[in-house]
């Protein structure tokens, strides 16, 4: 069964995708590339021996069986609903929009046509993440007490990308707020948070922190630590600590973990570090298309709905009003 699948937006992360896609070749897929920039989409294309087209419209002329979508966040929205209109499964990269308010018409959009949408949340793909999931919900740890969630950049993106992202709890930490939710089972119901610049000053300029943390609370009382930050010069650090009555279980803690032991004699960890977030979720990442291509065949249902991914989003705005007022905000649902 050949399936075809659009691909929009051919700059770092749609490569990347592009080469994920591409690699089911043997399995029945077909891309076909389209980008703002036609020449762009065509040097992405042409290594992968993938199809490229002129613009968005040429590729939904082709009628594909999926559309991946890999533009900036403003172009989310707008292609989700027109490739839902068509009928056509599709895969966007998170946020569904700009804000929660922005996403609540795709949301109804997507209920209302029974459509099949993935977000790309992809630690929820993750080996470690998955998991930490499954024995959570065997009840493997008991009763879980003490949740930590980190997130930390090697080094911090563009400031032009910081001046619009919405902030550090929403560009990165909603990442750790959709994990923490997906595997309890429970949602985070309200926050407190504190942040501080210590790199750059241009951070502190265009509104944002480099370095934050919330203390986060489920709704049957279990208390979590969400740490964030843009200098974690060791490597990039993504971790989850979940210790229970019974067990405890980390995520992340490998030989690539970007850190030491101060213990004498302690070899712990061999190395090498990430120094990405590509690095550290590749398998994730290509999980994420074959997944999504199972989506388009109607093989299973999508891991990340729209409504989680905006649910995330709902903490992450919770948490960013925290940081702002310095009280304990709740997630408005």
């Amino acid at each position: 069964m050949t399936t075809r699948i659009g691909l929009i937006g051919a700059g770092r992360i749609g490569a990347m995708h592009a080469e994920h896609l591409a690699a089911l070749a043997d399995d029945g897929v077909d891309l076909i590339i389209a980008d703002v920039d036609a020449a762009r989409a065509a040097e992405v294309a042409e290594p992968l021996g993938a199809a490229a087209v002129a613009d968005v419209d040429a590729l939904f002329a082709e009628q594909p069986d999926g559309v991946v979508i890999a533009v900036g966040t403003g172009g989310h929205a707008p292609l989700i609903l027109r490739a839902v209109e068509a009928s056509i499964p599709v895969f966007c990269e998170k946020p569904v929009a700009e804000t929660v308010e922005a996403a609540l018409p795709v949301l109804e959009a997507v209920e209302a046509a029974g459509a099949q949408v993935q977000i790309g949340h992809q630690r929820r793909l993750d080996p470690g993440h998955c998991e930490a999931r499954r024995a959570v919900q065997a009840g493997e740890l008991g009763w879980l007490h003490t949740l930590r969630a980190i997130t930390a950049d090697m080094t911090p993106p563009p400031v032009e990308f910081l001046a619009t992202s919405g902030g550090l709890f929403r560009d990165c930490s909603v990442h750790d707020f959709d994990t923490l939710q997906w595997i309890t089972g429970r949602r985070i119901v309200e926050v407190c948070a504190r942040g501080s610049n210590r790199g750059d000053p241009a951070i502190g300029a265009v509104g944002d922190v480099d370095t934050a943390h919330a203390l986060v609370t489920l709704d049957d009382g279990t208390v979590a630590t969400v740490s964030a930050t843009r200098y974690n010069g060791a490597g990039h650090d993504v971790r989850l600590e979940l210790q229970g009555s019974a067990a405890s279980l980390q995520v992340g803690l490998d030989d690539s973990y970007a850190g030491r032991s101060a213990e004498a004699g302690a070899a712990f960890p061999a190395g090498p570090v990430h120094r990405t977030f590509h690095e550290r979720f590749a398998a994730a990442y290509r999980e994420e298309m074959r997944t999504f291509v199972a989506v388009v065949r109607g093989e299973q249902d999508s891991p990340c709905t729209p409504a989680e991914a905006v649910d995330a989003s709902r903490v992450a705005d919770a948490a960013q009003r925290a940081l702002e007022t310095g009280r304990t905000e709740p997630v408005r649902r």
